[in-house]
């Protein structure tokens, strides 16, 4: 009776059904969401704003952070851990008695196998591991369980010691229930294809159902190890695009969270008495990538243009207010080395200058690639319409977020317009692949954002790379500053805003942490009054 108490919900929270007058079940709570961008739910693949944020709330890591203090580590599946004197082997004395949700128990030789198999499949991820020398043909000679409940992990080369410990924090990271995803193995897949839509974790919750551009369905893992278990059985996630829908849904009390309201939204529920907003500063990074293969992007004084062609402090008070700031550096505000610089305003004269300059003054045609939905399309508008005072004639393609994502992966932009959100707490993260590109090929392994953008940086890559090494934090973070500071010049991305993420509830609900990262959006603390 309680499943199909959750299929009438979902069915009657579908976009132009009736209103109907109920609360959610008391055991269950619903959140409205843009989860179109789930592409896998597979920790080895996930890759996703979404998609990591449920594969955080089912997978653990051998390490994580205090979410209150990142600068903090703390063991989750490890106990201990330790760097050996050569600099390069990592050892972790893991926890005893842990299970998983399948009720099989946790050993060293799970995450071996977690962690080699991230390597070998080398999904979009898999960048974060391989970065410290491991491949498919080594890895399993430098990851390996030496016996139940020790761990070794052996790098290539020595780098700062908590650059790979917040490696390990990433969702890639996550240690998955080895017996049970080799039982689901076809034709050497790893269990890929079916870890895309099941899980096998040892986290507070576990995957009942996901439907793409749907919903996704949690349960409470009630072999849970880490002190007490969720008091909430179950939370559905569904898939409402239109801010304006999630409020009214909220409002009427058919869902428990809204969590993509814009800025009118957000005041209109501060004034409803049944609702409460809570928020918090994410590492997310908004910005358009310009892709070099397109003729009139690649010209500097282009890039330079449409950098001084966008109303930063516009589109922040009349659009993003309250929900992201301007910020024009690629390391989020509270990383080491990240700057506040603000080079950039909206001034036509100086644009119009500079692409008279490239051989442009009467501007040229573009294509920007954008997912449906807020505040990517009310943006892309805004900028649309700055640009067109230039001669730039931008043309917006729509497309839901797995669509879009999948063209800028594969290189075929013009312009797109997305979030960039840390993988783990360390500014080598953003700066490698915001300032990095080893291999600009079509076929190169390491694909960051610099890569998707065809931007080719022999001489800021080796700078980026050995500021990761630096192990004298105020060197490394002034490395940083000079990257990025550089990088705002001359980079194909127009850097705007950094995020704060923003939740309405109502007030029955609460428990919802909002972490730093997206994959720290945590369910476990959720309770109904």
């Amino acid at each position: 009776m309680k499943k199909l108490a959750i299929l009438l919900l979902a069915g009657a929270m579908s976009v132009g059904a009736p209103a109907v007058e109920a609360a959610t079940p008391k055991d269950t709570v619903v959140m409205a969401k843009q989860i179109d961008d789930i592409i896998s739910l597979d920790p080895a693949e996930s890759f996703e704003f979404s998609g990591s944020e449920v594969a955080g709330n089912i997978y653990d890591r051998l390490i994580d952070y205090d979410l209150n203090d990142v600068s903090q580590l703390r063991g989750q599946l490890a106990e201990t851990w330790y760097i050996g004197s050569d600099g390069k082997t990592y050892t972790f004395k893991l926890r005893r008695g842990i299970k998983f949700a399948s009720g099989n128990p946790m050993t060293a030789r799970d995450a071996e196998y977690s962690l080699q198999r991230a390597v070998i499949l080398n999904k979009s991820p898999g960048f974060i591991l391989t970065q410290f020398g491991f491949t498919k043909d080594n890895v399993k000679e430098r990851i390996k369980a030496t016996d139940d409940y020790t761990l070794v992990i052996q790098t290539a080369d020595e780098v700062a010691p908590t650059l790979f410990y917040y490696c390990l924090t990433a969702v890639v990271g996550g240690v998955i229930d080895s017996k049970l995803v080799q039982s689901h193995e076809k034709d050497g897949d790893f269990g890929n294809a079916w870890l895309k839509t099941n899980s096998a974790g040892s986290g507070p919750f576990k995957l009942v159902s996901w439907k793409a551009n749907e919903a996704y369905t949690l349960e409470r893992n009630d072999n849970y190890w880490g002190g007490s278990k969720p008091s909430i059985k179950r939370v559905v996630v569904r898939h409402i695009a239109e801010p304006a829908t999630q409020l009214l849904l909220l409002t009427k009390g058919d869902i428990d969270y809204a969590r993509n309201l814009t800025k009118d939204q957000i005041d209109a529920a501060k004034k409803d008495g049944n609702l409460a907003i809570q928020s918090g500063l994410k590492g997310a990074i908004l910005y358009l990538g310009l892709n070099q293969k397109n003729q009139y992007l690649a010209k500097p004084e282009v890039r330079e243009a449409l950098k001084y062609l966008v109303d930063y402090d516009g589109i922040e008070k009349n659009i993003v207010g309250g929900r992201f700031a301007v910020h024009q550096a690629f390391l989020p505000r509270g990383f080491l080395g990240a700057i506040d610089d603000k080079p950039y305003k909206y001034d036509l004269a100086k644009a119009k200058a500079l692409l008279a300059k490239a051989g442009l003054a009467d501007g040229f045609p573009v294509t920007m690639d954008v997912r449906n939905g807020s505040p990517y399309t009310d943006i892309a508008q805004a900028v649309q319409a700055s640009w067109a005072q230039a001669g730039v004639k931008l043309t917006l393609i729509p497309g839901d977020g797995k669509r879009t994502l999948t063209k800028y992966r594969a290189r075929d932009h013009d312009i797109y317009i997305g979030q960039w959100g840390p993988d783990y707490q360390d500014p080598h993260t953003n700066a490698e692949t915001f300032a990095m590109n080893v291999d600009n090929s079509d076929t190169a392994k390491s694909k960051t954002l610099a890569w998707r953008n065809s931007w080719d940086i022999p001489e800021m890559t080796k700078v980026t790379l050995a500021a990761s090494r630096e192990k004298d934090a105020k060197k490394r973070a002034a490395a940083y500053e000079a990257i990025e500071r550089e990088h705002q010049k001359t980079s194909p991305f127009v850097t705007m805003f950094q995020e704060t993420e923003v939740a309405a509830h109502r007030k029955n609900v609460d428990g919802l942490i909002i972490g730093p990262s997206f994959d720290n959006n945590l369910y476990m603390a959720l309770k109904k009054k």
